[in-house]
């Protein structure tokens, strides 16, 4: 069955891609989709909410199952910041680079112990009635001192895995695939997707 991926971010579709990898799923991309709506507005209060959003407008005007997260870090000593913010985190033209600049320079002189911080990713599942499923991954671990590895992309350079010993931007894609908090939301999606296309609906 071919589903929409609802994201324009070539990264995050990559890695999603990867992680629903099943026979039964082909995954599609917003380019093959030219007239679906483009520069969604998240202004919800929550993950779940700009999730949702975005995979109801998606699914309503492509017609077809679509997925859609909303992903971010939540840091212990900024009270949860930048949360729903982190893609926008350092401005409105935020990079991947000035997003982890700001983020270091506030926890500069920030001791370990209190630099606790969180992945979150919650995805919502929708067709062209409404939503199907929602679901949630979160994968704890803290900020480093400074940007280790070249892979993966957002925050993944700075957030290190105690249990691991590397920073998510220093695994192999295929571990971080199976870890991530990415990688826990969408295997719940990859289920609820399999119920779908066995007519197996989850929520009406």
């Amino acid at each position: 069955m071919e589903i929409v991926v609802s994201t324009r971010n070539k990264d995050k579709f990559r890695e999603i891609s990867r992680i629903l990898k099943d026979h039964r799923i082909s995954p599609l991309s917003l380019e093959n989709f030219p007239r679906a709506p483009k520069n969604i507005k998240e202004d919800g209060k929550t993950f779940s909410e700009n999730a949702c959003k975005k995979a109801l407008k998606v699914a309503y005007s492509t017609k077809y199952l679509t997925v859609a997260d909303d992903s971010g870090l939540e840091v212990e000593f900024l009270n949860g910041a930048p949360g729903i913010f982190s893609a926008r985190f350092a401005g409105k033209d935020a990079t991947y680079n000035s997003n982890n600049e700001k983020l270091l320079k506030l926890l500069k002189d920030v001791p370990d112990a209190k630099r606790r911080a969180k992945f979150i990713c919650c995805v919502a599942i929708a067709d062209k009635d409404g939503i199907v499923d929602i679901v949630e991954g979160k994968y704890s671990g803290c900020i480093g001192l400074k940007a280790k590895g070249t892979r993966g992309f957002g925050y993944d350079p700075i957030f290190y895995c105690p249990r691991l010993g590397k920073t998510f931007a220093q695994l192999n894609p295929d571990l971080k695939n199976k870890v991530s908090h990415r990688a826990k939301a969408f295997a719940k999606a990859k289920k609820v997707i399999i119920n779908y296309i066995k007519g197996k609906k989850i929520k009406e």
